[in-house]
């Protein structure tokens, strides 16, 4: 064989690999249940969350409307969670899409068909820190950034929604929102993370894997 030969066959050989070794392999049966069921549980949580919401709203007094927005980051955890265990791309979008499914067929949600809107938006900026780092990097810091980006994300969609454009509000609700988010959607996220990691149910999947390293 000629060194021309060679070298053909050579980068012959790595377009062939390149595509094996770009591709993901498909998603699995139990990483698909998986989804189902955090989409599931979470969604009957985040119909838990809307009654402490509007518990919280009515204690509060006149500063309901406000302070009502401490509890936003909650409706963000499932996203980070999907994404940590599965470690797929879309992880965290059809999680929270599927729990907002429980809320409004199976819990009759107020809001109705726009939270399927809100909560592709929350899991997309959810996933995002995740994505970035071509989901290798779990750190406390990603988790946060998670948090706060899904809160900011959908903020302008519900700030739409409301009406809380060019009100004296706007900056106070997004700060709240976005700090909400980033300690309840982010940080608690991963301590429910870590927990089902010790307990060992998800050790078949890729966050089990990734921690026996």
């Amino acid at each position: 064989m000629t060194p021309e030969q060679a070298a053909g066959k050579a980068a012959q050989d790595v377009g062939q690999d390149r595509p094996t070794r770009s591709r993901r392999a498909p998603w699995s049966l139990k990483e698909l249940m998986l989804v189902v069921v955090l989409g599931a549980v979470f969604g009957f949580l985040y119909w838990a969350l809307v009654q402490g919401w509007i518990a919280f709203a009515a204690v509060t007094g006149p500063f309901g409307d406000l302070t009502q927005h401490v509890l936003l980051g909650g409706w963000l955890i499932v996203a980070p969670v999907a994404v940590a265990i599965i470690q797929r791309p879309g992880a965290g979008v059809v999680a929270e899409v599927l729990a907002s499914v429980i809320e409004v067929v199976f819990l009759g949600s107020a809001v109705g068909p726009l939270l399927f809107v809100a909560a592709a938006i929350q899991g997309a900026g959810s996933e995002l820190p995740f994505a970035l780092t071509r989901y290798r990097s779990y750190s406390w810091f990603t988790y946060a950034l998670s948090g706060g980006l899904g809160a900011f994300a959908v903020f302008f969609f519900s700030a739409f929604r409301s009406g809380w454009y060019g009100t004296d509000l706007f900056w106070t609700r997004l700060a709240i929102q976005v700090l909400s988010g980033v300690v309840l959607g982010g940080l608690l996220a991963k301590v429910v993370v870590d927990a089902l990691v010790r307990t060992g149910v998800v050790d078949s999947f890729a966050v089990g894997r990734t921690a026996s390293r």
